[in-house]
C-alpha cells in the first residue's frame, strides 16, 4: 500500500529524529511530516543527559517540556580529588519524550512500524506499506563504519527504589574509586527522587562489548556499598556510544550516497562522551530553517553541518587519542582526573564544544597525566586526520 507523499518522512523515532519533527511542528506546521518508530514507544529505553551551558538560551527553553529532572550541580570522584562543579545539569527520560511528542505531534507519529529499507525518497515498511517523500532522514541509530576510528563508553544502568532516602543533593557525574576494569571505569547517579536513583556502571573501552549480568552485579554492589539499601529494580537501561579518534570523514559521508541521515547515523555527538542530545537540537533547528527540503538538498546540508561539526572537534579527538592510546587501559582515570583539576566554566566549555585557544592550552599544559613522549606522539595528527579548522 503507498500512503500519500510527504514533504518529510523520518526513520527512526530516537532523539535525532524525534527532536527534528518536533521543532518542525513548533516552526513549520504546515509541513507534511511522518515520523515512523519501529517500536511501540518514542525514544526506546534511554535517559539523555545536558548541561544548561551545552545549549543556548533559545535551545534551552524549546527543549525545556522534555525535562524530566533538573540539578543546579554535580559532583565528581576520584582518589586524587573530589570536586562540586556548579551549573544546570539536565535529564531527558525516555518516557517523558514519549509523552510530549506523542501528546504534540499526534498524527504525525506512527509506531510499531518496522523498516525494511530506506532510501532518500522512500521509505519501505515491514507490512508492505511504502511511505514516498520529498525527502526520508534516517535516523534510525549508529551504524558502524570502517572509515571511523572508534573507541567506547558503555554502560547498564539501573534504576533503583530504595528502602530510604539517599541524601545525594545532586548527580554523581563519575565516581572513578572503583576497581578499575575494561579501560577507565566509573559509576555515573542520577538522583531522580529522594528515595529513586538512576545507577549506571561505566567503561571507557576499547571494544564495545557488554557483559550485562556482571555489571548488574557491580551495579548493585556499588550501591550497597553507598549505604543505599535496594528494595526492587525498577527499570535496566544499557548502551554503547562511539568515541571518536580519527576517521577518514570524506570516505565516511561518500557512504551515505546522498541519503540524508540525523543523530549518531550522521557521526552527530560529542566526539569525548558519545552524547547526542546537543547535537539533535543543533541539528533540528537548522533543517527547521531550511526552505528546500528535497532530499539532494537536505542531504548536502546535513553533510556540510556535520563535516563542519567533525572539523571543529579535531581537538577533542587529539585528548581522545591520549586518553585511549598514551597509556597504559588501568591508568585512564588519571587523565580524567588531571581534567577535572580545571576552572567550572572551562569544564563547561568542553561539555559544550565551545573551548577557546587559552582553554585548550589549558588543559594541555602542566604535568601530564601519561607518560610526556606518548602523549606527545599520540597528540600529533595521524595520516587520515583532517586538519585543524
Amino acid at each position: 500500500m503507498r500512503t500519500e507523499a510527504q514533504d518529510l518522512v523520518l526513520a527512526g523515532g530516537g532523539l535525532a529524529n524525534g527532536m527534528i519533527a518536533w521543532r518542525l511542528r513548533q516552526l513549520r506546521p504546515e509541513l507534511r511530516v511522518t515520523l515512523l518508530e519501529a517500536g511501540p514507544t518514542l525514544g526506546g529505553n534511554h535517559t539523555w543527559c545536558f548541561h544548561d551551558s551545552d545549549l543556548d538560551a533559545a535551545q534551552r527553553a524549546w527543549v525545556a517540556p522534555l525535562v524530566a529532572h533538573r540539578w543546579a550541580q554535580h559532583v565528581v570522584l576520584f582518589d586524587e580529588r573530589t570536586r562540586t562543579v556548579a551549573g544546570g545539569y539536565n535529564a531527558v527520560t525516555s518516557e517523558r519524550f514519549h509523552e510530549v511528542l506523542s501528546r504534540e505531534l499526534g498524527a504525525v507519529v506512527r509506531r510499531s512500524t518496522p523498516l525494511l529499507e530506506v532510501r532518500p525518497r522512500q521509505a519501505l515498511a515491514a507490512d508492505g506499506q511504502v511511505f514516498d517523500a520529498q525527502a526520508v532522514i534516517d535516523g534510525r541509530g549508529f551504524a558502524p563504519s570502517p572509515q571511523l576510528d572508534l573507541r567506547y563508553q558503555k554502560f547498564l544502568g539501573m534504576e533503583l527504589q530504595l528502602e530510604r532516602p539517599h541524601g545525594l543533593a545532586g548527580p554523581i557525574l563519575m565516581d572513578a574509586r572503583v576497581p578499575q576494569l575494561d579501560g577507565y571505569r566509573f559509576v555515573y547517579t542520577l538522583p531522580l527522587a529522594a528515595d529513586r536513583l538512576l545507577v549506571e556502571d561505566t567503561y571507557y573501552a576499547d571494544t564495545p562489548a557488554l557483559s550485562p549480568a556482571a555489571l548488574r552485579t557491580r551495579a548493585l554492589d556499588y550501591a550497597a556499598s553507598q549505604g543505599w539499601p535496594v528494595a526492587r529494580v525498577l527499570r535496566e537501561e544499557q548502551g554503547v556510544l562511539p568515541i571518536a579518534i580519527d576517521g577518514d570523514i570524506d570516505a565516511f559521508w561518500r557512504g551515505r550516497q546522498g541519503q540524508p541521515v540525523s543523530g549518531l547515523r550522521a557521526g552527530l555527538f560529542h566526539p569525548t562522551t558519545g552524547y547526542s542530545l546537543p547535537q539533535a537540537v543543533r541539528l533540528a533547528d537548522l533543517i527547521a530553517r531550511q526552505r528546500d527540503l528535497s532530499a539532494p538538498a537536505l542531504a548536502a546540508v546535513i553533510e556540510r553541518h556535520a563535516r563542519a561539526v567533525w572539523r571543529s572537534q579535531f581537538f577533542f579527538r587529539a585528548l581522545n587519542r591520549m586518553l585511549f592510546l598514551a597509556g597504559p587501559a588501568e591508568g585512564r582515570h588519571r587523565v580524567l582526573a588531571h581534567f577535572y583539576r580545571l576552572p567550572d566554566g572551562l569544564v563547561g566549555r568542553f561539555y559544550g564544544e565551545r573551548l577557546t585557544v587559552a582553554d585548550k592550552l589549558r588543559i594541555v599544559t602542566g604535568k601530564p597525566p601519561v607518560p610526556f613522549f606518548s602523549a606527545l606522539k599520540v597528540l600529533l595528527p595521524p595520516r587520515r586526520m583532517e586538519s585543524p579548522a
